[in-house]
Parts: structure tokens; sequence; C-alpha cells
């Protein structure tokens, strides 16, 4: 008499931790008291979990990922990790994707090493959300591409245990009211577009959502028409001019490169003038 294994049902989620950058902080969704929401605790409400550890922190990148957070991650023995991070990367002069991928596949891999189901992000065209000169555009979207290999290579060691958001497919995910006014975050709209992608990914993977995300933007602080002008002159203009001076070098390389893939214009030859 054969023994049937019994099917396994489906697995809740009591510790989730979020790593990476100032959107797994939850930059953009505001509370009325103070702090950051943000797609972490939409999610960790999603999921029922009781125990959420945001070790996110703002201007973070991968490296950073790997050596500040990824020991207090796995000492929390998470049932799932968002990995959130690489924007910051991209936006650096010392932009390596080579150096990325090893910090990723060693973040990746020290928490599946724990059984921890991770959850990771696939980027956008973030150009067309914020609009730069043409040629800082080109050299971030080409840096974007490269990022979004790197995610794509350490998914591909382990399909069972890695779910990847691909935000580029996310419905909605270029219109304006999912960023706040930075064009750099996530809106409240945004985060919860997020928490929903993620919950959806982990309800696929075998876990239970017992509270879907509600896209309706509701217990998160209203951001003014005066807080948007406020932000744009005190840290969006010096944002942008500091970012220009360090890429300033890329942009010069992206010019050149271009000028380099150029096709030559084809020489006109000229016969002997005509007799007249």
């Amino acid at each position: 008499m054969s023994i049937i294994p019994p099917v396994p049902g489906p697995r809740s989620v009591a510790t989730l931790v979020t790593l990476g950058d100032s959107t797994a902080v939850g930059l953009g969704d505001p509370l009325p008291g103070g702090g950051w929401r943000g797609f972490p605790m939409l999610l960790r409400d999603a999921l029922g979990a009781s125990t959420l550890l945001n070790l996110g922190c703002t201007g973070a990148r991968m490296s950073w990922v790997r050596d500040d957070q990824l020991p207090g991650a796995l000492t929390a023995s998470p049932d799932v990790a968002v990995l959130s991070v690489g924007m910051n990367d991209t936006l650096r002069s010392d932009f390596d994707p080579r150096q990325l991928h090893d910090d990723c596949a060693a973040i990746v891999g020290a928490l599946r090493a724990e059984g921890t189901y991770v959850l990771m992000v696939r980027y956008h065209d973030h150009t067309r959300v914020f609009r730069l000169p043409a040629p800082l555009r080109r050299a971030l979207y080409r840096r974007i591409v490269a990022l979004n290999a790197v995610i794509d290579a350490v998914a591909a060691t382990d399909p069972a245990g890695i779910g990847v958001l691909d935000l580029d497919l996310l419905p909605g995910g270029y219109e304006r009211s999912a960023w706040s006014v930075d064009r750099l975050h996530p809106s409240e709209r945004g985060h919860r577009m997020l928490a929903a992608g993620f919950a959806e990914l982990l309800f696929d993977a075998g876990f239970t959502v017992p509270h879907p995300v509600s896209l309706e933007c509701a217990g998160g602080r209203e951001v003014t028409a005066v807080q948007r002008t406020a932000w744009l002159v005190v840290k969006g203009v010096p944002w942008l001019a500091r970012r220009g001076r360090d890429l300033g070098p890329v942009i010069v390389q992206s010019l050149v490169g271009e000028l380099v893939r150029r096709p030559a214009p084809v020489a006109i030859r000229r016969g002997p003038a005509p007799d007249c």
C-alpha cells in the first residue's frame, strides 16, 4: 500500500524583514504623527505578520546592505525578506555591475540558506518619471538596464525561492499619482502598489495573504502644495546639483561613447567641375 504524502498547505508569515534604501524606509508615505509607513508596514498588515524588522536606510547601496543590514536580517530568521536597493548605486560615479552582482548574490544566498523566501525588485525606466538632461538620462537608463541584468541573474539561481516584482510591468507604475513630489520615491499610492505586488507574488508562492492590500489611500498624511514647493527649493535642486557633479565624468564618457558608436558620415566624392 503506497502512502500518498500530504499536500503542503499555505505558509503563513510570522516574521517579515525589509532591507534596502529610502524606498524600504517608506519615504513618500508619511504618517500623520511623523515618520514613514511605506510598503513594509502595508505588506506586514496584509500578511498578518507578527514581526516586522525594517532595516532600510536612506542612501543605502548594495554593498551597505550586505555589510550593515544582512547580519541583522539573518539574526531575525525571517520567513520572508524584501530586498529593495540598487538605484543609489546607479547614481554614483563608481557604479560597478560586477561588484553589484557579487554583493546581491551574497545577500540573497545567505538569506536563502536560512530558508527565507526572498523578494527583489526589477526596476522601471526611471527616466520616464524623473526628468533629467538628455546625457544624464541616457547614462542612467543604461545603468538601470545593467542593474536589472544583475537582478535577473541572481533570481535565476533559485526561481523557487526568489520572487521578482517587475516595476516596469506594474499597472499604473508610470502614472503621476504613483510618485511623491520628488519623483524619486513612491507616493502613498505607489507604496500600496508595491505592497500589493509583493503580496501577490507571495500568494502565488504559497503564502497566506489574509488581508489584501487596498490601493485606496487612507491613514497617511496629505502632502500640500506648499510642502511640495518647499521640497523642490530646499532638497530637489541641491540633490540634482550633487548628482550632476558626481556623474559629470559619466556624462562625458556617455557622449564620447555615442560619438564612437555613431556611424561615420559617408563621404561624397566630387568629380571634376563640369565645363560651362
